[in-house]
């Protein structure tokens, strides 16, 4: 019997503050998986008869420690990507939310496995933390569908 592949959901989470006029984002250097050695944002895997708002909440808060209010978090303008990284053999879409915070909160790398750093970066298109994960790639040229590079 042959195996079927399907693609999985993933969640990715702009957790953000504000200073100054400046908007500042949470990202983490991945490593251990497909990515390895880019900048994400915190997230992961859709579990089976979880909203989205719950995903982004339980993730967040696995990998960094930070609790967000369900209540201050919204869907992305740009809410979805198609993400294939063929040498992975790994097929995601990607759904976007935005989680807004009052003030900056210290990351904690609580899985360590998965994540080497957090740092908050100011927030632009041109000034994204480099190499960035496909699915940001993504985002920010949606026409692109882009694959991994091998």
């Amino acid at each position: 019997m042959s195996k079927e592949k399907h693609p999985r959901v993933g969640v990715a989470v702009v957790v953000k503050y504000e200073k100054r006029g400046v908007t500042y984002v949470l990202f983490g250097k991945r490593k251990g998986s497909h990515g390895a050695g880019t900048w994400a944002l915190p997230g992961g895997h859709l579990e089976f008869g979880e909203s989205l708002f719950g995903c982004a909440v339980r993730e967040v808060r696995e990998e960094t420690g930070i609790e967000l209010d369900p209540a201050r978090i919204t869907r992305a303008p740009l809410d979805f990507t198609n993400d294939i990284f063929p040498k992975e053999g790994l097929h995601y879409i990607t759904l976007f939310l935005i989680a807004e915070i009052d003030e900056r909160q210290e990351a904690k790398i609580l899985e360590p496995e998965k994540c080497e750093e957090w740092r908050w970066h100011p927030f632009s298109e041109e000034d994204l933390p480099r190499p960035a994960f496909l699915p940001m790639c993504n985002w920010f040229d949606p026409g692109a569908d882009q694959l991994a590079d091998d």
